[in-house]
Order: C-alpha cells, then structure tokens, then sequence
C-alpha cells in the first residue's frame, strides 16, 4: 500500500488529458483562423495605388489575405491586383452598378462577400471612398470601426490618432469582425510585382441604390498627385487672393516638380478647390518636402501634414505656430520671399 506522500507524488506526475473544448490554441494556431479582406479601389479601369496601403496593412495581421473588387471593367484591375505581393487571391464582382463606389449599394456588396468568406479583418485605406464605405459596412455587421489606424500591434489591438493627431490610442476591438481603415502615410503602399494571385467570382447581391450618379467635376493637372508626391507646396489665407495664389503658389510648384496643397481658410476662401486642402478635414500627406507658405499652422492642419520628413515655411510671423514644427523657417513677406526663391530654383 502507497503512503500518503507516495499517493500525491503519483497524482502529480499521472499524465492529465482535456476535452477538445477545452484545448488552448497557440498564438500560431489563431493566426492560422484570421483572414483578412482587402477592399481595393479602382477609377476609370485602373487601380487605385493608395489602397494597396490597406494590404500592407494586413501583412501586419499574419494571416491569409485576399482583395476584393467591384466594377465593370474588372478584368484589368483583377489582373494587377493579382500581381500585388501578399495577395493570395481576388475576388471579383462585375457590374457597372458597383462603377463609382456608391457605399448605398456598395456596402451590401460587400457585407455578402464578407460572409461568404468568414473574414475576420476588413481593411480599406482611409480615402474618400474608404471613408464613405466602411461605416456603412460597420453598421450592417454590428461591428465598431477603428478608423485612421497607424500601427498593427496583433489581430486585436490596433493604434490610431485622437485630438487631431495631438494623441494617440491604443484600441483592441473584441468584435469578431475588425472593420478598419488605415492611413496611407503610416503603410506604404504594396508593391505590385510578382504576385500570382488567384482570380474568384464573388457574389452580387444586385442591392438596390437609393443614390443616383449624375456627374463629377475633377480637377485635372499634369502635377503630381497630392496624396502621393513627394514634394509639396500649400497656400494659405496669407495670400490674401486666388490670383495671388495661382501667381506665387504655380510657379513655385513647377520649379520643384511638387504638387499643390491648401490650407482650410485657403480653401474656404476660395482661392484654392476644395481636393486641395490638406489637413484634418481634407487629405493626410507625408512627402519628403512640405513648403507651407503663408500658413498660421492651426492644429487642424498640422494633423494633415506633421509626418512629412523636412517641414519648411515661410511666414511673416515669427511666432507662428507652424515655425514650432517646421525644420526650415523664413520669416519675411511671401510677396517677395517666394518669387525670389522660385527664381533661384530655375537658375539652379
């Protein structure tokens, strides 16, 4: 007969089972389960290079990704999405009705496609279209979107800026289905090079619109894309006038190859179109040059542009708030300032 020590020491080293149910998976095995979506954008035929931010974004997660695209002539953009590294398969819907990114019809689209394919982490890039679409996909899945993320700390927990960028959180979602949007300058865009894809048919719902498209008035320029360049030059109130923002800002602009951006009171002045303005309630750049000419610096456009890697202005106030952020200041009137140095950049 065991003694009573000997009866614990075999009860310590029996060998235990669990039930299945039971069973804990390994932070390998659970990022086995994800899948992540990757909602691509395209325009006239042609993909949209800053969604791909949305597919770097979901490397970060670990598991399998795949895009999803809708339109008419989808077979193009199916084709390049299916080169882009990373991407395991495209999902495809073609339908003319899916064309302009209406979130009226597009929403239910997608929400289909997310059922179908049991993705836990839906990602678009927080543009226009992003912005419009995904609340909509949020509300229809009961999920609460994280927008605007800058960083993927794991499947659950995401950062992203709050205040105008003046703060930031840390937010871990417990939703079973991650709705998120991510901020372009944080994720650089995937490449698109020897990706081999597969191609899927998804399913259309046919959803009916209750938006009609009529038409669009884009301003079209030769310069490079403000969302994209890595040179930018934006005007503000300083200016004082549309004329003399066109004089000074045009100009300038040519003489660096840079791209043209605006400040809110600009815009709402009148001087520049309104897909110009770069700031908290417009675009979110991070070029490698950032001129700001004529701009106070308010906290609603810093949070649009204080990630871009050299920061100069030019401002006849020397306590400006955006000299605190700038690496490069000139104080003096933009009136002579700029044309002088527009000058020197063509002799250069």
């Amino acid at each position: 007969m065991l003694s009573a020590g000997a009866r614990a020491f075999s009860a310590l080293t029996r060998p235990r089972f669990t039930t299945a149910s039971t069973t804990l998976r390994s932070p390998a095995a659970l990022r086995r389960l994800l899948s992540a979506l990757a909602v691509l954008e395209q325009r006239d035929g042609k993909l949209n290079p800053g969604s791909l931010s949305a597919v770097t974004a979901a490397q970060k997660l670990g598991g399998p990704i795949h895009a999803f695209i809708a339109s008419s002539n989808v077979k193009a953009v199916a084709e390049e999405a299916a080169k882009v590294e990373g991407v395991e398969k495209v999902i495809v819907v073609e339908n003319g009705a899916y064309d302009k990114g209406l979130p009226e019809n597009y929403a239910p689209l997608l929400v289909e496609n997310i059922k179908k394919g049991g993705y836990t982490h839906i990602l678009a890039s927080a543009t226009a279209f992003g912005k419009n679409l995904m609340p909509r996909v949020a509300a229809l899945l009961d999920s609460q979107q994280i927008s605007d993320v800058t960083a993927v700390e794991s499947e659950n927990t995401f950062v992203r800026p709050i205040y105008a960028g003046n703060a930031i959180a840390t937010v871990e979602s417990t939703d079973p289905i991650k709705i998120i949007t991510v901020r372009g300058t944080a994720f650089a865009p995937a490449a698109v090079g020897s990706g081999s894809a597969a191609v899927e048919d998804g399913v259309d719902p046919k959803a009916e619109s209750t938006t009609e498209w009529v038409s669009e008035d884009l301003a079209k320029s030769d310069r490079p894309d403000l969302s994209t360049a890595e040179k930018v030059v934006s005007g503000g109130r300083g200016l004082k006038s549309k004329e003399e923002f066109d004089k000074i800002m045009l100009p300038l602009a040519d003489s660096l190859g840079a791209a043209i951006g605006a400040s809110r009171a600009a815009v709402d002045s009148g001087y520049a179109d309104n897909s110009l303005q770069v700031g908290q309630t417009g675009k979110v750049v991070a070029p490698q040059l950032y001129l700001a000419v004529g701009i106070s610096g308010a906290i609603q456009h810093l949070a649009g542009m204080k990630d871009s890697k050299v920061i100069a202005a030019i401002n006849k106030d020397p306590e400006a708030p955006i000299f605190q952020v700038a690496d490069v200041g000139l104080v003096g009137d933009l009136f002579e300032k700029v044309p002088e140095l527009t000058e020197k950049l063509k002799s250069a």
